[in-house]
């Protein structure tokens, strides 16, 4: 209950202009991505369709749990229209739980099956995918990291980040690196990073930081992060791990439509809206992120995963998967610190 309490504090509230809306002509979208991504896509629907938004976004610290745990607090009585998730696990989970309420949009653009839920409780559109970004002046090129497995070499102790494993993508990573190898080989991995003096930042954006600026060699980021440090100017490079093994973890934004919402045909349009072609060019340019629709067009830079092996995810056991292993995380964690 204190989780859920902070969590509830952790998040933010926004109505993008006013929170009168005459009618009823609004929707509640709550949304784990960063605000400054969402919020320019959520004014533009609000100023096309003329619905009111009001949006409650997570902080960076809390990021996929704060809204997750809200949304669980209000089942009995939903707040929530749609739920914008980075990830697909938490979407699971919703739908485990009951939360959310199967929905087939009328149009989704060439949306490969892979990121769509089989009973349609959650949709995939624009992805990241989990990368190993290595500072260049610190790490030559035959040098770096080829696999998971690579980080747990003694050459590279104390030279690894990762960020905080009980939020965000790094959370989603991990529940998948456990369904795809089992519980013994995962925990091992786990216990091999300890052993090597992994460095825990307390977010992607600090593990690009850290990488960026040289006090690591190398860490665990998504590609949107990692793009930025590239445009930033700084001396990086960036790897698709598990290429000749595991696969690189590609991470699908989703969205959900939550069960007795109050406002469920705008939150229809809104979901109709988000993973449109459109909104998956914006993006693209925005924060990098890759269309899983064929015939986006992206601004040069953005990476692609035409030539990248993805690595199999099943999304249900993964979200369960997630939440066995968070006392075992916490456990790792605190010892790391």
């Amino acid at each position: 209950m204190r989780q859920i309490l902070f969590s509830l504090l952790a998040v933010s509230f926004l109505c993008l202009e006013s929170c009168q809306s005459p009618g009823g002509k609004e929707v509640v979208i709550y949304t784990s991505v960063d605000q400054v991504f969402a919020e320019p896509i959520l004014k533009d629907f609000q100023q096309e369709t003329g619905i009111m938004v009001k949006a409650v976004f997570d902080t960076e610290e809390t990021k996929s749990t704060g809204v997750l745990n809200r949304l669980v607090a209000e089942a009995a009585s939903p707040q929530c229209d749609v739920f914008w998730s980075g990830d697909p696990v938490r979407a699971n989970v919703l739908k485990q739980k009951g939360i959310s309420e199967a929905y087939q949009p009328k149009t989704a653009p060439d949306i490969p099956a892979t990121f769509i839920d089989p009973q349609h409780h959650w949709i995939g559109f624009s992805s990241r995918a989990r990368v190993l970004l290595y500072h260049k002046e610190k790490m030559p090129a035959d040098r770096v990291p080829a696999s998971l497995w690579d980080l747990t070499r003694p050459e590279y102790k104390g030279k690894v980040t990762m960020a905080n494993p009980l939020f965000g993508t790094t959370s989603f990573h991990l529940a998948a690196i456990f369904t795809a190898l089992g519980d013994h080989k995962a925990q091992k991995w786990l216990a091999d990073l300890k052993a090597n003096g992994v460095v825990i930042a307390t977010s992607n954006g600090d593990v690009k930081k850290r990488v960026a600026s040289g006090e690591v060699w190398c860490g665990l980021t998504d590609t949107d992060d990692a793009n930025e440090a590239i445009k930033e100017g700084a001396p990086v490079g960036v790897v698709f791990l598990g290429q000749a093994d595991l696969g690189a973890l590609v991470i699908p934004n989703t969205v959900s439509l939550i069960k007795d919402a109050p406002n469920p045909s705008n939150g229809k349009r809104a979901i109709e809206y988000l993973i449109s072609k459109e909104t998956q060019r914006k993006l693209a340019e925005s924060c990098a992120q890759m269309p899983l629709s064929k015939g986006v067009v992206v601004p040069k830079g953005v990476f692609s995963l035409d030539k990248v092996k993805s690595m199999p995810v099943n999304y249900d056991e993964a979200s369960r998967k997630l939440e066995q292993i968070q006392p075992l995380l916490k456990d790792w964690l605190e010892n790391n610190l």
